[in-house]
């Protein structure tokens, strides 16, 4: 296969357009107010009522998501953040500009996610919150621990930014009473071009939200339009998402169940063409329950088959090198040697709505092909 025959396997992941993005934002142009606007506080409603939740607050990221949620927490120097080693280097960014430091934990090797056992483990004094995250779309269960962390007053925060969507049980992950929060960037399962949410659990944590992703200001926009001055009563950041950006939310919304269709579907035929395929392992998703974010295979040797699949234009790549051996992180290193393994195997295959089972069985031919060169099979 070759990025001029197959086109859309060149891409490891892409945003998906249903053709009236373009026509939303363009509207907003058109009013001349691209800030925060009424649009965004539409947008806010339609996903608090997608989730079932009474209230959702949007913001400019998913990293921003995750710094609001940890300050609404009183999350600050002095602090510990439970948190897999094994995400997007976002995460700790997060729990950094706080000022509070992380606490590497493992991750199961089946689902890529923490467990409650392995949390426990790593709690100490200092810890303030547990930052559990939601790989792949799929839910953390940390219920066994939900005693055992009030009793020490310590909150969980859900970093599911590849989990909108997704089930936990019964109801869908931001739904379930923990502090959620979302991304909504250029290739998650819904897109702003690029956004956040955090879904509070009580009417004055939304506040305590909305005042600090409006640098500490207590007024409302709208407030602030009809009054000679404002109060600012606590640290903050400008974490406001954009008209422009809640636009493209907006549009995206009733095209959801299309866009979980078509992920269930892409998912199973990637399990169905790599079935059998030995020195390959899938890494599993209930797709009853959670919407795929990524679809990835555990391979011996991985970087040469990383490279092998380049070499045929298929754009495959690697989410994500382990926090704790990077460089920025090193202060908070811990020997992890499950989460090391897997950094030297995962393997993440294109995973879009752009491919289609022809684009799949073409990716697993070149990845047959990639073993095959290897010495694998």
């Amino acid at each position: 296969m070759t990025t001029s025959s197959r086109p859309d396997a060149s891409r490891n992941a892409s945003p998906y357009l249903y053709g009236g993005e373009a026509q939303a934002v363009a509207q907003v142009l058109d009013t001349g107010q691209y800030g925060h606007t009424e649009v965004t506080e539409e947008f806010e409603r339609q996903v608090a009522a997608f989730l079932g939740v009474p209230d959702a607050v949007a913001v400019s990221s998913g990293t921003a998501a995750l710094h609001t949620a940890l300050s609404s927490l009183g999350v600050g120097p002095g602090d510990q953040v439970v948190v897999p080693s094994l995400t997007f280097c976002a995460t700790v960014q997060a729990i950094l500009a706080t000022g509070a430091e992380p606490v590497f934990v493992e991750v199961d090797p089946a689902t890529l996610c923490t467990t409650a056992d392995l949390v426990r483990e790593a709690v100490t004094d200092a810890t303030k919150a547990v930052l559990p995250v939601l790989f792949g779309g799929r839910a953390v269960d940390l219920a066994p621990l939900g005693g055992f962390l009030a009793e020490r007053g310590i909150a969980v925060v859900e970093d599911a930014a590849h989990a909108f969507g997704s089930f936990d049980g019964v109801r869908r992950v931001g739904a379930t009473g923990t502090l959620t929060c979302f991304s909504f960037g250029p290739i998650k399962n819904l897109t702003c071009g690029q956004g956040g949410a955090v879904i509070p659990r009580t009417g004055e944590e939304a506040e305590q939200l909305r005042r600090f992703r409006l640098l500490g200001v207590v007024q409302s926009q709208a407030e602030r339009a009809i009054v000679t001055s404002y109060r600012v009563e606590g640290v903050g950041r400008r974490y406001q998402l954009s008209a422009i950006n809640a636009a493209i939310g907006l549009a995206q919304l009733p095209h959801f169940a299309t866009t979980q269709d078509a992920r269930r579907r892409l998912w199973a035929a990637y399990r169905d063409a790599l079935a059998g395929l030995d020195g390959v392992s899938l890494v599993d998703v209930d797709v009853e329950r959670s919407l795929p974010h990524l679809c990835q295979v555990r391979v011996p040797g991985r970087d040469e088959v990383f490279h092998a699949m380049r070499d045929q234009g298929v754009a495959v790549g690697v989410h994500y090198p382990p926090n704790h051996q990077q460089p920025a992180f090193a202060r908070w290193h811990q020997p992890l040697p499950v989460t090391e393994q897997l950094g030297r195997e995962i393997l993440s295959l294109p995973f879009h709505q752009h491919l289609d089972e022809h684009d799949v069985d073409q990716v697993a031919t070149a990845l047959r092909r990639a073993l095959s060169a290897g010495g694998r099979t």
